[in-house]
C-alpha cells in the first residue's frame, strides 16, 4: 500500500473523459532520452490508484489511433489539456463509429461566477 502510495502521480488527475488533451511521453532510443507528444481525445478511463489507464484517440491520415497510457507511468512527463469537452458518458467508445463532425464532442465553457471574478480582480490589486 505505500510502496503503491509512493508511486502516485497526484499533479496528472486534472484532466477526464471527453477533452483533448496533449500528453508528453518520454521515449528512449537506444541511449538517447526524448518527449514525443501524442495529442488527442481522452475516450476512456479505467481500473484505480496505480494501475489506473486513460485511452487518447486521435486521427492520423485518415485513419483513427488509439493509445493506452498508464496513468502513474514515470515516463509521462506531463498531461496538458488543451481543450476541454462537455459529455454525459463515461466511455466515449461511440466515437469510433463517427468521422467529421460528428465526431467532434462539444467544448465545456466554464462560467465564472461574480464573486469568482471579485475574487481574481483582488486578488491582481493585492
Amino acid at each position: 500500500m505505500a510502496i503503491e502510495n509512493a508511486q502516485m502521480k497526484p499533479e496528472l488527475d486534472q484532466f477526464k473523459v471527453g477533452d483533448t488533451v496533449k500528453v508528453h511521453f518520454k521515449i528512449v532510443e537506444g541511449k538517447n532520452e526524448r518527449v514525443q507528444i501524442y495529442e488527442g481525445l481522452v475516450i476512456a478511463m479505467k481500473n484505480s490508484k496505480v494501475a489506473k489507464t486513460f485511452t487518447v484517440r486521435k486521427i492520423s491520415y485518415g485513419v483513427g489511433v488509439e493509445r493506452v497510457f498508464p496513468l502513474h507511468s514515470p515516463r509521462i512527463v506531463k498531461v496538458e489539456v488543451v481543450r476541454p469537452g462537455k459529455v454525459r458518458r463515461a466511455k466515449l467508445y461511440y466515437i469510433r463509429e463517427k468521422i467529421g463532425k460528428g465526431a467532434k464532442i462539444k467544448e465545456l465553457i466554464i462560467k465564472k461566477s461574480a464573486k469568482t471574478v471579485q475574487a481574481a480582480a483582488a486578488e491582481k490589486k493585492g
